[in-house]
């Protein structure tokens, strides 16, 4: 796992599906630091990362997750093996953590911003992206077989419900 210590990963949104990725990162040595909104909308607070912006912490299956104030203390709170959350919602802390990964997992419905050049590897969840414009991986977050089905831009899926290319 010393490879994945040197793989920083920063995770714009810290809901549910968020906090599965999330989840599984940590599990497999990644560090983790999370990107939130000052006021997020969790609909399972509970199972939610992104739930320290209000409570400070937040432990699921024995990962905790701590609100921090700058990029440094997210360092630190990181080192110590909790996942940092920093309110950041324009992501203009991307420039100081500098990480190999950036997940948009915020669920949107469209690109807030996000882009090609933000990490060596972006990754987005859910529409509103295409892979190799705006992110170089999506992830299908449409409910029914292809839900998890990673598509790159050689991608030829279209959603059954709007008939567009998912890319």
């Amino acid at each position: 796992m010393a490879f994945f210590e040197q793989a920083r990963v920063v995770v714009r949104g810290g809901g549910d599906l968020a906090s599965g990725a999330i989840f599984r990162l940590i599990k497999a040595g990644f560090p983790v630091i999370v990107l939130e909104l000052d006021a997020p909308l969790l609909v399972r607070r509970t199972v939610c990362f992104g739930d320290a912006v209000y409570s400070g912490t937040r432990t699921v299956e024995g990962v905790t997750s701590r609100l921090v104030s700058d990029p440094e203390v997210a360092y630190a709170v990181s080192a110590q093996g909790e996942i940092p959350v920093l309110i950041d919602p324009q992501g203009l802390a991307l420039v100081a953590l500098r990480p190999m990964v950036v997940i948009d997992a915020r669920m949107e419905k469209r690109n807030l911003g996000t882009t090609i050049s933000d990490a060596p590897l972006v990754i987005a969840f859910g529409p509103g992206f295409t892979a190799g414009a705006d992110c170089h991986v999506v992830i299908e977050t449409n409910r029914g077989h292809n839900l998890g089905r990673v598509l790159c831009r050689f991608s030829r899926t279209r959603h059954r419900r709007t008939g567009q290319r998912a890319e």
